[in-house]
């Protein structure tokens, strides 16, 4: 029994290790999960401070994690990838972007340069050439070569 009395005498101090070792997780995963976990070991070390037993202080803690896992994490996932940026990366990005023929493009080669100010290996979508400074837009990209058609001088297509 003299055990069990020892370890009941310092759990503020496992509380504070399993806290603080949640936390430490919760910043290399950023999932909410052992942050949920670590406030659940609050919970267990402020029933040990207010002088619960361990059992109590066992069941408050996972009470309180299962809770907050539960209701709060769930709410908060959702609010921190609502704002994510949902613009249009790499490939999609390009998808659609003007630009100007730099030399010749035909159905085997050629370059453009495209409005971001990148230079793009480029032919056309088309049977047909394009000449140096006809205007263009990207309709697909095959490896490293941009897919080109050729845009009327007004812009809208």
């Amino acid at each position: 029994m003299e055990l069990l009395q020892i370890v009941e005498q310092w759990a503020w101090i496992g509380w504070l290790v399993l806290m603080l070792v949640f936390l430490v997780i919760e910043m290399l995963t950023l999932d909410l999960t052992f942050l949920m976990l670590s406030i659940g070991g609050l919970a267990g070390l402020g029933s040990d401070l207010l002088g619960a037993p361990l059992w109590l202080q066992v069941i408050l803690a996972a009470a309180v994690a299962a809770v907050l896992l539960l209701t709060l994490r769930p709410p908060l996932l959702r609010r921190l990838h609502r704002a994510s940026d949902t613009s249009p990366s790499n490939i999609e990005a390009l998808l659609g972007i003007e630009g100007r023929v730099v030399s010749t493009v035909s159905g085997v080669g050629g370059q453009v340069k495209l409005a971001n100010g990148d230079v793009w290996t480029a032919r056309t979508e088309a049977d047909g050439e394009l000449e140096p400074g006809s205007a263009i837009r990207v309709a697909r990209i095959d490896g490293a070569t941009a897919v080109v058609r050729p845009r009327p001088e007004g812009g809208a297509e």
